[in-house]
């Protein structure tokens, strides 16, 4: 379980340490459907899937401007009904700084890793508990890679 201090309102913070929104994770029980709802409503088609094997658990939306939608089937989250939105993600130009920052003020923050899609990635909660993750893309990072490719997950 992702934790976090109450961080005091005054900081010292001189320039931003999060660049911009990354993406947003919601949840759907029928992936065809919500796919179709994004790609035929919005005008919005997958950029890539994610699998476990054959078996297509979810995709990522590009929105432009490096700002993105990850969706995955329920069933593959362990979380309530009405808890569809998973996380929330900021990119950052520096994780360690960021993550240095973070531990320095008290907050509980994972140990960065490369994820399956060539992004670095770590993970905080704020003092509600609403998960965050922070990215640092890389030039290998799938998001602005070739459409239509596969993102193998291992998890």
């Amino acid at each position: 379980m992702l934790s976090s201090l109450q961080i005091p309102e005054e900081t010292d913070v001189t320039s931003p340490l999060i660049k911009q929104v990354a993406h947003t994770c919601i949840f759907a029980r029928d992936l065809d459907a919500v796919e179709a709802f994004y790609r035929d409503v919005l005008g919005v088609a997958p950029k890539f899937d994610f699998k476990r094997g054959e078996d297509r658990i979810g995709f990522y939306l590009d929105f432009g401007n490096r700002t993105f939608v990850e969706v995955f089937r329920k069933g593959e989250s362990r979380f309530e009904d009405t808890n569809q939105i998973n996380h929330i993600c900021f990119e950052t130009d520096d994780i360690d700084g960021f993550m240095a920052n973070a531990k320095a003020k008290g907050v509980s923050v994972t140990d960065k890793k490369l994820g399956v899609d060539h992004t670095w990635q770590c993970w905080l909660a704020d003092p509600s508990g609403v998960k965050i993750e922070i990215f640092q893309y890389t030039p290998e990072s799938m998001q602005f890679g070739p459409d239509g490719v596969v993102c193998q997950v291992d998890w």
